[in-house]
């Protein structure tokens, strides 16, 4: 069952999880996908979750989460980096719609970590504006650079550290989280089971 506007953030997140199980089992319930769903979100959305995501195209929230239009507040930027637009974005969806959840979702072998790392081994750069991420990366993901699972310790210290950069630069989110409406988490997805974990 999808989530519905009015959760706690904590029955926010327990559903997304639950609907990560179904994802995984197979059993998908594929909600909000009407045609009725789709005339009543015309006139105004509701979204309950603000996902931070990487572009990443096998990491797509509304699936993997198992909800439907206007669930999510999706916002997807290679590396899931957190800048001045999308933070922009972000707070957007909180002051307009209230939802009670915010996740910074990282993924497993992601490229942009992998390409950061890279550039950090071979003291090279990016081609075109690709250095940019490198760029918002490398403070994070770099000092993994020489380590064995260089990759994995990058996504988790990223996902750590954007979730972390979002409460130190809006205080729109902020002052939400402090005052008990909204909740911050971090997770990173399984490419190779789907599965979706929580990082603390």
């Amino acid at each position: 069952m999808a989530t519905e506007p009015g959760m706690s953030p904590e029955k926010v997140l327990a559903n997304l999880m639950a609907g990560n199980k179904r994802f995984i089992s197979g059993k998908a319930k594929h909600p909000h996908l009407s045609r009725e769903r789709i005339g009543a979100i015309a006139k105004g959305q509701h979204p309950v979750a603000i996902i931070l995501s990487c572009a990443d195209s096998r990491v797509a929230p509304e699936l993997l989460f198992d909800q439907g239009l206007g669930d999510l507040f999706v916002n997807r930027v290679a590396g899931n980096v957190v800048d001045s637009l999308l933070l922009g974005s972000m707070e957007y969806a909180a002051e307009e719609f209230v939802p009670p959840l915010v996740m910074v979702l990282g993924h497993e072998r992601c490229g942009a970590v992998a390409a950061t790392q890279g550039c950090v081994r071979s003291g090279g750069s990016a081609p075109g504006h690709i250095q940019t991420i490198v760029d918002a990366l490398t403070p994070v993901v770099g000092p993994y650079a020489n380590d064995p699972d260089a990759v994995e310790k990058g996504v988790q210290a990223n996902v750590k550290a954007q979730a972390a950069a979002l409460l130190a630069q809006s205080a729109i989110l902020r002052e939400k989280v402090e005052a008990g409406h909204m909740k911050v988490v971090g997770a990173r997805y399984d490419l190779d089971s789907a599965k979706v974990t929580l990082l603390g």
